[in-house]
Protein backbone atom coordinates (compact mmCIF):
# COMPACT_ATOMS: atom_id res chain seq x y z
CA UNK A 1 0.00 0.00 0.00
CA UNK A 2 2.79 2.24 1.04
CA UNK A 3 4.52 1.37 -2.02
CA UNK A 4 1.25 2.24 -4.04
CA UNK A 5 1.13 5.68 -2.30
CA UNK A 6 4.92 6.66 -3.01
CA UNK A 7 4.37 6.02 -6.92
CA UNK A 8 1.19 7.93 -6.96
CA UNK A 9 3.22 11.20 -5.02
CA UNK A 10 5.97 11.16 -7.86
CA UNK A 11 3.87 10.90 -10.37
CA UNK A 12 1.83 13.90 -9.77
CA UNK A 13 4.06 15.27 -7.89
CA UNK A 14 6.23 15.63 -11.04
CA UNK A 15 3.37 15.87 -13.82
CA UNK A 16 3.20 19.54 -13.88
CA UNK A 17 7.21 19.01 -14.21
CA UNK A 18 7.10 16.89 -17.12
CA UNK A 19 4.07 18.75 -18.95
CA UNK A 20 5.58 22.22 -18.53
CA UNK A 21 8.56 21.00 -20.54
CA UNK A 22 9.84 18.39 -22.74
CA UNK A 23 12.03 15.78 -19.99
CA UNK A 24 13.99 13.25 -21.36
CA UNK A 25 13.81 9.56 -19.30
CA UNK A 26 17.34 10.25 -18.16
CA UNK A 27 16.74 13.80 -16.98
CA UNK A 28 13.22 13.15 -15.82
CA UNK A 29 15.31 9.73 -13.39
CA UNK A 30 17.93 12.63 -12.19
CA UNK A 31 15.32 15.07 -11.35
CA UNK A 32 13.25 12.17 -9.34
CA UNK A 33 16.73 11.06 -7.42
CA UNK A 34 17.27 14.65 -6.14
CA UNK A 35 13.55 15.11 -5.07
CA UNK A 36 13.93 11.99 -3.15
CA UNK A 37 16.78 13.72 -1.56
CA UNK A 38 15.80 16.37 -0.64
CA UNK A 39 12.44 14.51 0.51
CA UNK A 40 14.28 12.33 2.68
CA UNK A 41 16.57 15.10 4.42
CA UNK A 42 13.56 17.31 5.41
CA UNK A 43 11.52 15.78 8.55
CA UNK A 44 7.53 15.02 7.21
CA UNK A 45 8.30 15.68 3.68
CA UNK A 46 8.10 12.61 2.07
CA UNK A 47 4.69 12.12 4.06
CA UNK A 48 2.97 15.46 2.39
CA UNK A 49 3.92 14.37 -0.68
CA UNK A 50 2.65 11.19 -0.62
CA UNK A 51 -0.58 12.72 0.75
CA UNK A 52 -0.38 15.50 -1.86
CA UNK A 53 -0.20 12.84 -4.46
CA UNK A 54 -2.88 10.82 -3.22
CA UNK A 55 -5.13 14.30 -3.14
CA UNK A 56 -4.22 14.97 -6.81
CA UNK A 57 -5.09 11.38 -8.20
CA UNK A 58 -8.22 11.88 -6.79
CA UNK A 59 -9.02 15.03 -7.75
CA UNK A 60 -7.75 13.90 -11.23
CA UNK A 61 -10.27 11.06 -10.94
CA UNK A 62 -12.92 13.20 -10.07
CA UNK A 63 -12.36 15.81 -13.22
CA UNK A 64 -12.02 12.35 -15.35
CA UNK A 65 -15.23 11.00 -14.21
CA UNK A 66 -16.86 14.69 -15.17
CA UNK A 67 -15.14 14.94 -18.55
CA UNK A 68 -16.64 11.40 -19.35
CA UNK A 69 -20.34 12.70 -17.65
CA UNK A 70 -20.08 15.87 -19.92
CA UNK A 71 -19.19 13.81 -22.93
CA UNK A 72 -22.32 11.71 -22.45
CA UNK A 73 -24.49 15.03 -21.97
CA UNK A 74 -22.79 15.97 -25.36
CA UNK A 75 -23.91 13.03 -27.14
CA UNK A 76 -27.46 13.17 -25.74
CA UNK A 77 -27.78 16.65 -26.65
CA UNK A 78 -27.79 15.06 -30.25
CA UNK A 79 -30.65 13.64 -29.97
CA UNK A 80 -32.37 16.12 -29.35
CA UNK A 81 -35.58 16.73 -31.74
CA UNK A 82 -34.86 20.03 -34.35
CA UNK A 83 -37.17 23.02 -33.57
CA UNK A 84 -39.84 22.83 -36.32
CA UNK A 85 -41.48 26.26 -36.69
CA UNK A 86 -44.58 24.24 -38.24
CA UNK A 87 -45.03 22.40 -34.55
CA UNK A 88 -43.04 24.15 -31.90
CA UNK A 89 -44.07 27.13 -29.94
CA UNK A 90 -41.54 29.88 -30.21
CA UNK A 91 -41.20 33.43 -28.63
CA UNK A 92 -38.95 36.03 -29.77
CA UNK A 93 -36.99 36.66 -33.24
CA UNK A 94 -37.98 33.50 -35.53
CA UNK A 95 -34.23 34.08 -36.72
CA UNK A 96 -32.09 34.66 -33.97
CA UNK A 97 -29.24 32.65 -33.83
CA UNK A 98 -29.92 30.55 -30.78
CA UNK A 99 -32.18 28.74 -29.47
CA UNK A 100 -33.01 27.86 -26.07
CA UNK A 101 -35.27 24.83 -26.00
CA UNK A 102 -37.07 24.09 -22.35
CA UNK A 103 -39.03 20.92 -21.10
CA UNK A 104 -40.92 22.33 -18.29
CA UNK A 105 -44.12 21.23 -15.87
CA UNK A 106 -46.55 24.24 -15.21
CA UNK A 107 -46.63 22.37 -11.86
CA UNK A 108 -43.30 22.43 -11.21
CA UNK A 109 -42.37 25.07 -8.61
CA UNK A 110 -38.61 25.21 -9.76
CA UNK A 111 -40.37 26.01 -13.55
CA UNK A 112 -42.38 28.47 -11.80
CA UNK A 113 -39.20 30.03 -10.79
CA UNK A 114 -37.37 29.59 -14.24
CA UNK A 115 -40.01 31.19 -16.32
CA UNK A 116 -39.78 34.75 -15.30
CA UNK A 117 -35.57 34.03 -15.28
CA UNK A 118 -35.77 33.31 -19.16
CA UNK A 119 -38.19 36.04 -19.96
CA UNK A 120 -35.42 38.28 -18.41
CA UNK A 121 -32.73 36.83 -20.41
CA UNK A 122 -34.83 37.30 -24.01
CA UNK A 123 -35.25 40.70 -22.91
CA UNK A 124 -31.67 41.82 -21.87
CA UNK A 125 -30.59 39.46 -25.13
CA UNK A 126 -32.81 40.98 -28.20
CA UNK A 127 -32.71 39.53 -31.52
CA UNK A 128 -29.71 37.23 -30.49
CA UNK A 129 -32.16 34.36 -28.64
CA UNK A 130 -35.55 32.98 -28.94
CA UNK A 131 -37.28 30.19 -26.46
CA UNK A 132 -38.89 27.25 -27.44
CA UNK A 133 -41.54 25.48 -24.59
CA UNK A 134 -41.84 21.57 -24.77
CA UNK A 135 -44.04 19.59 -22.51
CA UNK A 136 -42.39 17.25 -19.61
CA UNK A 137 -45.04 16.92 -16.77
CA UNK A 138 -43.43 14.50 -13.98
CA UNK A 139 -46.02 12.10 -12.75
CA UNK A 140 -46.32 12.87 -9.39
CA UNK A 141 -47.82 16.73 -10.65
CA UNK A 142 -50.38 14.67 -12.22
CA UNK A 143 -53.57 15.11 -13.17
CA UNK A 144 -52.63 18.35 -12.57
CA UNK A 145 -49.44 19.02 -15.00
CA UNK A 146 -50.82 16.79 -17.54
CA UNK A 147 -54.46 18.60 -18.11
CA UNK A 148 -52.50 21.99 -18.15
CA UNK A 149 -49.92 20.59 -20.68
CA UNK A 150 -52.98 19.89 -23.02
CA UNK A 151 -54.99 22.34 -22.44
CA UNK A 152 -52.03 24.68 -23.44
CA UNK A 153 -52.34 22.90 -26.54
CA UNK A 154 -56.13 23.34 -27.16
CA UNK A 155 -55.49 26.93 -26.72
CA UNK A 156 -52.91 26.34 -29.55
CA UNK A 157 -55.01 24.69 -31.68
CA UNK A 158 -57.34 27.32 -31.43
CA UNK A 159 -55.85 30.74 -30.97
CA UNK A 160 -52.37 30.50 -32.84
CA UNK A 161 -48.91 31.09 -30.84
CA UNK A 162 -49.59 33.95 -28.90
CA UNK A 163 -52.53 32.83 -26.95
CA UNK A 164 -50.43 29.74 -26.38
CA UNK A 165 -47.45 31.87 -24.60
CA UNK A 166 -50.44 34.20 -22.78
CA UNK A 167 -51.94 31.15 -21.62
CA UNK A 168 -47.98 29.33 -20.37
CA UNK A 169 -47.57 33.12 -18.59
CA UNK A 170 -50.99 32.95 -17.03
CA UNK A 171 -50.62 29.47 -15.09
CA UNK A 172 -47.29 29.62 -14.08
CA UNK A 173 -47.77 33.80 -12.63
CA UNK A 174 -50.94 32.06 -10.73
CA UNK A 175 -50.24 28.64 -10.02
CA UNK A 176 -48.52 27.73 -6.27
CA UNK A 177 -47.27 24.65 -7.93
CA UNK A 178 -46.45 21.24 -6.41
CA UNK A 179 -49.43 19.60 -8.28
CA UNK A 180 -52.33 20.90 -7.27
CA UNK A 181 -51.53 24.59 -7.66
CA UNK A 182 -53.57 26.01 -10.08
CA UNK A 183 -57.57 24.55 -10.07
CA UNK A 184 -58.75 22.27 -13.32
CA UNK A 185 -61.99 23.89 -13.07
CA UNK A 186 -60.43 27.53 -13.78
CA UNK A 187 -58.11 26.25 -17.09
CA UNK A 188 -61.33 27.58 -19.22
CA UNK A 189 -61.71 30.74 -18.28
CA UNK A 190 -58.11 31.71 -18.23
CA UNK A 191 -58.35 29.75 -22.24
CA UNK A 192 -61.76 32.31 -22.94
CA UNK A 193 -59.08 35.10 -21.08
CA UNK A 194 -56.36 34.70 -23.52
CA UNK A 195 -59.01 34.21 -26.54
CA UNK A 196 -60.21 30.74 -27.04
CA UNK A 197 -63.43 29.69 -27.05
CA UNK A 198 -65.03 28.38 -24.27
CA UNK A 199 -67.10 25.60 -26.04
CA UNK A 200 -64.57 24.84 -28.89
CA UNK A 201 -61.51 24.57 -25.50
CA UNK A 202 -63.94 22.23 -23.37
CA UNK A 203 -64.19 19.91 -26.22
CA UNK A 204 -60.82 19.63 -27.02
CA UNK A 205 -59.82 19.11 -23.63
CA UNK A 206 -62.34 16.67 -22.44
CA UNK A 207 -61.20 14.42 -26.45
CA UNK A 208 -57.94 14.01 -24.78
CA UNK A 209 -56.42 14.14 -28.48
CA UNK A 210 -53.39 16.42 -27.01
CA UNK A 211 -52.33 13.62 -24.46
CA UNK A 212 -50.33 12.51 -27.73
CA UNK A 213 -48.46 15.89 -28.51
CA UNK A 214 -47.52 15.81 -24.72
CA UNK A 215 -46.41 12.45 -25.15
CA UNK A 216 -44.34 13.30 -27.90
CA UNK A 217 -42.21 15.75 -26.08
CA UNK A 218 -42.21 13.54 -23.25
CA UNK A 219 -40.14 10.94 -25.20
CA UNK A 220 -38.08 13.40 -27.14
CA UNK A 221 -36.77 14.64 -23.54
CA UNK A 222 -36.21 11.19 -22.39
CA UNK A 223 -34.45 10.76 -25.78
CA UNK A 224 -31.67 13.52 -24.80
CA UNK A 225 -31.60 12.11 -20.59
CA UNK A 226 -34.01 14.73 -19.36
CA UNK A 227 -35.23 13.73 -15.75
CA UNK A 228 -36.45 16.65 -14.37
CA UNK A 229 -37.45 20.20 -15.00
CA UNK A 230 -37.13 22.32 -15.62
CA UNK A 231 -34.50 21.11 -18.74
CA UNK A 232 -33.24 21.84 -21.85
CA UNK A 233 -30.07 22.97 -23.57
CA UNK A 234 -28.98 26.24 -25.68
CA UNK A 235 -28.44 25.79 -28.73
CA UNK A 236 -26.49 28.20 -31.89
CA UNK A 237 -27.32 27.20 -35.42
CA UNK A 238 -23.13 27.06 -35.61
CA UNK A 239 -24.37 23.53 -33.73
CA UNK A 240 -22.79 24.98 -30.33
CA UNK A 241 -24.85 23.16 -27.87
CA UNK A 242 -24.96 23.52 -23.88
CA UNK A 243 -27.29 21.45 -21.86
CA UNK A 244 -29.33 23.48 -18.94
CA UNK A 245 -30.50 21.54 -16.08
CA UNK A 246 -32.60 23.11 -13.43
CA UNK A 247 -33.28 26.66 -12.36
CA UNK A 248 -30.33 29.03 -13.31
CA UNK A 249 -29.93 31.94 -12.32
CA UNK A 250 -30.02 34.69 -14.65
CA UNK A 251 -26.14 35.05 -14.37
CA UNK A 252 -25.52 31.66 -15.23
CA UNK A 253 -27.56 31.68 -18.45
CA UNK A 254 -26.08 34.50 -19.78
CA UNK A 255 -22.41 33.03 -19.27
CA UNK A 256 -24.04 29.63 -21.28
CA UNK A 257 -25.69 32.08 -23.82
CA UNK A 258 -22.28 33.79 -24.31
CA UNK A 259 -20.23 30.63 -24.32
CA UNK A 260 -22.96 29.38 -27.37
CA UNK A 261 -22.82 32.45 -28.86
CA UNK A 262 -19.43 34.59 -28.08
Amino acid sequence: MRRAAIFFALVFWFAPQVLAAEINEKELRELVREEIRALLNEPGAFDQAISRGIENYILEQRAAAQREQDEQQRARLENMREVDASRDHILGDPNAPVTLVEYSDFECPFCKRFHPTVARLMENNPGKIRWVYRHFPLSFHNPGAQQQAEASECVAEQSGNDAFWKFVDAIYERTTAGGNGFPLHGLRPLAEEVGADGDAFEKCLRSGRMAQRVHEDIEDAKDMGVTGTPSGALVHRNGAREFIAGALPLEELQKLLDKVSP
